[in-house]
């Protein structure tokens, strides 16, 4: 949906780049307000809601709010939808339910783990201080999300696939994505210590905060975040290897993390400590996710691309790119066509196959492709960065 409200945008006024960027700013911004207001209505102490919002806020969300990425859009839609699913619980107003089937469908079609946070309803669907009309009714109009899922991401995606070629990410076997994740250990935690808060300090409270829930029996803060760790699980199970290559497979977690660390920090009654600590940390966090404002030296070649590629080809030329499921390649280089992985370039059939159906050029990414990037077809242009061959 991001994607669809940036097309939108930009049919209106014109195709600028940080359309994109200013969507997700917006929505991820007012994700961490309804992540604020869901916290107080299931019953969270403000205190521990508003240091839980600024821990997240300076988390790994603030880099990747500002990105053209949906991880932390469909997250923010998911708590908007959560709110309203919790504040149909305690009103019945039909337009609250409407609403919350709507929000949360929009934040699984934007991107999968948004629908990790379902199971934090579950206390509230068991909890019989809520009405069992209510609690059916809610539990029954999450199938129209949970079905749009299922249909989106297992047929019509899979379909789309094999049909035109393109790389879809279906995630590994359970099996294989646990035998990739315990060979990379140390990979793994960094996602979880230094890649989620970007704060030492921040990690550390969390730790403090896992210790306090459990001693002080706090089950409004220990079991939503053993819920969505235990589904969390198997989110990473089925990533393998793309979770600790990826920092930003850890954010549908980094919400609940906050929660902990928030509840920790509130424990800390006198206030001037209780801000210094949030600023300290806070600090840090961004800190470190400074280098985010500017664009990387080792990227910058990445830029030409779309003026290269004018000088041979037209815009409406199909091409393919080794851009191994990252679409940033076709992106720049304002095209449409064909992300591939390097193997798949290396294979002469499916290089004829994908001129079957009307790719005209190869994009070869010598940075990435990784040795001899030499194929038997003719070379159009070649410098230090990029290879195209002509179809």
């Amino acid at each position: 949906t991001m994607n669809y409200a940036c097309y939108v945008v930009s049919e209106g006024l014109g195709y600028k780049h940080w359309y994109g960027r200013l969507i997700n700013l917006i929505i991820s911004t007012l994700g961490l307000f309804f992540f604020f207001k869901t916290l107080v209505i299931a019953g969270i102490k403000d205190r521990t809601a508003l240091a839980s919002t600024v821990v997240l806020a300076s988390s790994i969300w603030f880099a990747f709010s500002r990105k053209m990425m949906p991880d932390t859009y469909c997250i923010s839609l998911m708590f908007m939808g959560i709110y309203m699913g919790l504040r149909y619980l305690q009103n019945s107003r039909t337009r609250d339910l409407v609403a919350y089937t709507a929000i949360t469908t929009l934040a699984v079609l934007s991107k999968i783990p948004a629908g990790i946070y379902f199971i934090i309803l579950a206390p509230f669907l068991i909890d019989s201080k809520n009405t069992i009309a209510n609690r059916f009714k809610l539990a029954a109009v999450t199938l129209i999300p949970v079905a749009s899922t299922f249909v989106w991401y297992f047929k019509w995606n899979p379909y789309l696939s094999s049909e035109y070629g393109s790389w879809y990410n279906s995630g590994k076997s359970l099996t294989q994505g646990l035998s990739e994740l315990t060979s990379n250990i140390p990979n793994v935690l960094n996602n979880f210590y230094f890649d989620s808060f970007h704060s030492y300090i921040f990690f550390t409270i969390f730790l403090a905060g896992v210790v306090l829930a459990i001693i002080q029996n706090e089950k409004k803060i220990y079991i939503p975040f053993l819920l969505v760790a235990s589904v969390f699980t198997v989110y990473m199970m089925k990533s393998g290897h793309y979770f600790y290559h990826h920092n930003y497979y850890i954010i549908p977690f980094v919400p609940v993390m906050a929660l902990v660390a928030g509840f920790a920090i509130a424990q800390i009654k006198k206030q001037n400590i209780f801000i210094a600590l949030i600023a300290i940390g806070s600090l840090e966090a961004i800190a470190n996710q400074q280098h985010d404002f500017f664009t990387k030296e080792s990227q910058e070649y990445k830029m030409s691309l779309e003026q290269i590629l004018d000088g041979f080809t037209s815009r409406n030329d199909l091409i393919a790119v080794n851009g191994n499921g990252n679409p940033q390649l076709i992106y720049l280089s304002h095209r449409k066509g064909w992300n591939c992985s390097n193997e798949q370039l290396r294979n002469p059939e499916f290089i004829e196959d994908i001129v079957e159906k009307g790719c005209q050029y190869l994009v070869i990414d010598k940075i990435s492709f990784g040795g001899e990037s030499k194929l038997a077809r003719s070379v159009i242009y070649e410098d230090d960065n990029f290879i195209i061959y002509s179809n």
